[in-house]
């Protein structure tokens, strides 16, 4: 599963894959281990309200759900870059019925899930960058995607890519 990936040290010093995209990702993926910033005494509070950290760890693993359903359909098609495998299949059934990018989708969704659970601006900034640099990724997996596949156009006509209806993670031709 993890063979074929590409990963090279020649591609992440000069990104002809978009290791970059991934690097940005990795980061911001990461970054929301750092504590909740303002902290929960800076909104007045003691601690950050039981309900919401219950109702954003829900949404995490939500978002987990969503990230094993999208690797299981994936399969051998996988690969964590944004230039697709040679040998990928355009996978459109299952959880890429209703989004192109439904990986990137449940990144967003888990963080989601920590800005809910922590009450955190620092968090939230994290989660408009990483829609941001999922976007980006996102589009440039589609350019190789659509010289691979003739049939993605239509694919991308029909389906929405990452959130549907939200301005920049849903864009169709």
């Amino acid at each position: 599963m993890f063979s074929g990936w590409g990963l090279t040290w020649g591609g992440w010093l000069d990104n002809r894959k978009g290791e970059w995209w991934l690097l940005a990702q990795l980061i911001l993926i990461a970054a929301h281990l750092l504590p909740p910033w303002p902290a929960p005494a800076s909104w007045g509070l003691a601690i950050w309200p039981r309900p919401l950290f219950g109702l954003g760890v829900l949404i995490l693993l939500a978002g987990c759900a969503l990230a094993g359903q999208g690797f299981l359909a994936l399969g051998s098609s996988l690969s964590p870059l944004p230039a697709p495998r040679d040998d990928n299949r355009l996978i459109t059934e299952g959880p890429y019925r209703r989004c192109r990018h439904p990986l990137y989708q449940s990144v967003l969704v888990c963080s989601l899930g920590v800005v809910i659970a922590l009450g955190s601006v620092l968090h939230l900034l994290l989660l408009i960058s990483l829609a941001l640099v999922l976007q980006g990724k996102a589009h440039r997996e589609e350019h190789a995607l659509l010289a691979m596949h003739p049939s993605y156009g239509q694919y991308q006509r029909n389906v929405p890519a990452i959130v549907p209806g939200v301005p920049g993670l849903d864009w169709r031709l």
